[in-house]
């Protein structure tokens, strides 16, 4: 790979500044995409296994071993059956966000006090609607936590993703490491790479904006 010449990366991101926002927005709705899915299947399985102990912990089990499998390898699991690109980076993706979500849910729904949710029953509030006006309100933050822990994660994975012609900045990643040598080899690597932390930070700095804006005034710490 050839040295680093800043005059260079900057030459190559002027010429290459069309390519590159098409594969910072392909990055974006990508690991949009997939979290949207995570959250919804997450906080779903969240609710329904908070309050059985033997289902809760199957399955924050089975998520937590889910995760240690590597990502390259389920990539190339899912080829054969998936194909390429969008839909087993997606699945990929939502698989590797479950475990956060999930945890967070549980956790949250599980420390609502209990002085809260007797109150709640005393009011004659159905188990329906406790869940939708008081537990889930108050779980709220960490929730969000776990779907910001997911979005950093999947961020990261998203790039790992172009090994099988995934969409985003892995695909300049791969592309540098496969043409060691040449020119632009670094430029391609450093650029991928460098796009996907200031990804991560500025997601990272969106979830807080979030977390802010979506949490009632009286839980903010």
């Amino acid at each position: 790979m050839s040295d680093f010449d800043l005059g260079g990366l900057l030459t190559f991101w002027s010429r290459r500044s069309d390519d590159i926002l098409e594969l910072v927005l392909q990055h974006v709705a990508v690991v949009a995409l997939s979290i949207v899915i995570a959250a919804v299947i997450g906080i779903a399985i969240g609710i329904g296994v908070w309050n059985r102990p033997v289902s809760r912990a199957v399955t924050i089990a089975a998520a937590g071993v889910a995760l240690t499998i590597p990502s390259l390898a389920l990539l190339a699991l899912l080829t054969p059956v998936l194909g390429l690109g969008w839909t087993p980076t997606v699945f990929s993706l939502v698989f590797y966000s479950l475990l956060p979500i999930v945890r967070n849910t549980v956790v949250g729904l599980r420390e609502v006090p209990a002085a809260i949710m007797e109150s709640a029953k005393g009011m004659g509030m159905s188990p329906a609607r406790i869940l939708l006006s008081v537990q889930l309100p108050i779980a709220w933050p960490i929730i969000l936590t776990g779907v910001r822990v997911a979005a950093q994660l999947t961020i990261g994975i998203a790039a790992i993703a172009a090994y099988v012609a995934g969409p985003g900045l892995g695909q300049f990643i791969f592309k540098g490491l496969s043409s060691l040598g040449s020119k632009n080899a670094l430029n391609f690597a450093l650029t991928g790479t460098l796009g996907v932390i200031v990804l991560a930070l500025l997601i990272d700095a969106a979830f807080v904006l979030i977390t802010r804006v979506t949490t009632s005034r009286g839980l903010r710490v």
